[in-house]
C-alpha cells in the first residue's frame, strides 16, 4: 500500500498551553516523577511543583536546565504553542 502525502492534513494546535503546563506534560510523557526530575536537575521537587502549578515563573535559566534533563530544546518549554504562521 502506497502512502500519498496528499492524504494527510497538517496538524494544528487546538489547545494553547503555558510553559508551566508544557513542563508537566513533557515530564509525565517521559515517565518521570517530580522527585526524579529534581534529582536530574538539582532543582528541588517543591520548586518543580511550584513551576508546574504556575506559582513560580519558569524563566530562561531554569528552562535550559530542565530542557537538558528532559532532552528537549528550551524553546519547547518556553514557547510551547509558538506558531510561525502567526509571527510572520
Amino acid at each position: 500500500m502506497k502512502i500519498n502525502k496528499k492524504d494527510f492534513v497538517k496538524a494544528t494546535v487546538h489547545v494553547h498551553i503555558t510553559p508551566n503546563e508544557a513542563l508537566k506534560i513533557i515530564r509525565e510523557q517521559q515517565g518521570l516523577t517530580q522527585a526524579e526530575l529534581a534529582e536530574l536537575t538539582g532543582i528541588t521537587q517543591s520548586n518543580i511543583s511550584a513551576l508546574e502549578n504556575n506559582a513560580r515563573q519558569l524563566g530562561r535559566e531554569r528552562a535550559i536546565v530542565l530542557a537538558k534533563a528532559l532532552k528537549v530544546h528550551p524553546a519547547v518549554l518556553l514557547f510551547p504553542d509558538f506558531d510561525i504562521a502567526e509571527a510572520a
